[in-house]
């Protein structure tokens, strides 16, 4: 996390009011605060969109500005979520998000509205609360685990870039459909070879967690005897990633060695990655990336530890990605989210080029794989 733009902060004409890019900054701060020291804080958005401004749109803004002071304490932090539409404050060392104190929070700013501001502004002002953690990484967002508000930030390490974005999103299109096609051959094979080998479908779906929480259904070829008991990697995951994250002989991430499960025609396709074929479909969809961070199964998220979540915001996830060509399942929990972490940070056209040509080796030699 760079830091450099607190270097020299200052509000834009009001005490301790800031601009947009500084607000969402100290945002991100509030948020890597909270990852350490487990305290939550309450983001108010308050949305003037709606408001009629007349002749003089600063002064009436700075009114408006004025009331946002009056009903907060001088701990919280104030500012401009988006600029000039809507304003924010972070509510601070809170002792409590419970029902009963953020509805208290909400009658304060709102009363204070009311007091202090135009009736006719008052009825068009909209208020929000967000509370950071999301309880269990869940949101109110539709069909989503996490609630981006919290997050206006880490998509512009992306942003920041649209030409190497769009080329990205290029690249996925062309090589998953070059893929499919130059491989359908193999598709209808394996295909054959699943079918004739076990009862069951061709194909395995499980619901996947995606890009900004976003469930998107995950395709591969079936390695497993159907009717198999999940249960077994549940209780392997929520003991590795809430107990042995940090245990380096754990054996690996997702994938149970010696799985009773698997098929034998399944040891063979994952020995290979042959399995994750299918996901190919899924990158010409949109709902996957060729590189980027391997989407999780929602009970995963349920355990994950706050800092964990931000591997699942700005990119989408890959069928390759860092930690893949350098650990795979070898690698511990805490390390992999920390290689996802980079990736997301220095992601670059490059850096993708580079993983790709890197996969093919990983694949043959069979590094890390179960």
């Amino acid at each position: 996390m760079n830091l450099t733009g607190l270097k020299g902060l200052k509000s834009n004409g009001d005490d301790a009011f800031y601009d947009a890019s500084q607000f969402q900054l100290l945002l991100q701060v509030e948020r890597r605060r909270t990852e350490r020291s487990k305290k939550p804080f309450i983001l108010m958005l308050v949305d003037l969109s709606a408001v009629p401004v007349g002749r003089h749109p600063d002064d009436e803004l700075a009114k408006l500005r004025f009331v946002l002071l009056s009903g907060s304490r001088e701990t919280d932090i104030r500012g401009w979520y988006e600029q000039d539409k809507i304003m924010g404050i972070i509510f601070t060392e809170v002792t409590s998000v419970d029902k009963a104190s953020i509805e208290h929070i909400l009658k304060k700013v709102n009363d204070t509205i009311c007091d202090c501001a135009d009736m006719e502004w008052a009825k068009k002002i909209k208020l929000a609360i967000h509370v950071f953690p999301e309880e269990n990484g869940h949101s109110p967002v539709e069909n989503g685990m996490f609630n981006t508000i919290l997050y206006p930030d880490p998509a512009q390490t992306i942003l920041s870039r649209p030409c190497s974005s769009s080329l990205k999103k290029i690249m996925d299109f062309f090589g998953s459909l070059f893929t499919l096609i130059f491989f359908s051959p193999l598709f209808l094979i394996l295909a054959a070879a699943v079918k004739l080998t076990s009862r069951g479908p061709v194909l395995f779906k499980q619901e996947r967690v995606g890009l900004n929480g976003e469930i998107f259904t995950f395709l591969k070829f079936r390695s497993m005897f159907t009717g198999s008991d999940p249960d077994r990697h549940k209780a392997y995951i929520t003991k590795f990633i809430g107990e042995g994250k940090d245990d380096e002989d754990a054996p690996g991430v997702y994938k149970l060695s010696n799985d009773s499960r698997v098929t034998p025609l399944g040891r063979f396709l994952r020995k290979t990655s042959l399995d994750e074929l299918p996901q190919f479909i899924n990158v010409l969809k949109g709902e996957m990336s060729l590189v980027g961070p391997r989407p999780p199964i929602p009970y995963e998220c349920d355990i994950y530890d706050i800092w964990h979540r931000r591997r699942l915001l700005s990119v989408k996830p890959g069928i390759t990605g860092l930690w893949q060509v350098t650990g795979r399942s070898s690698t511990t929990f805490d390390e992999m989210v920390r290689l996802d972490l980079k990736y997301i940070n220095e992601w670059s056209l490059g850096l993708d080029i580079k993983i790709l040509c890197m996969t093919p080796w990983v694949i043959l030699t069979g590094k890390g794989a179960y």
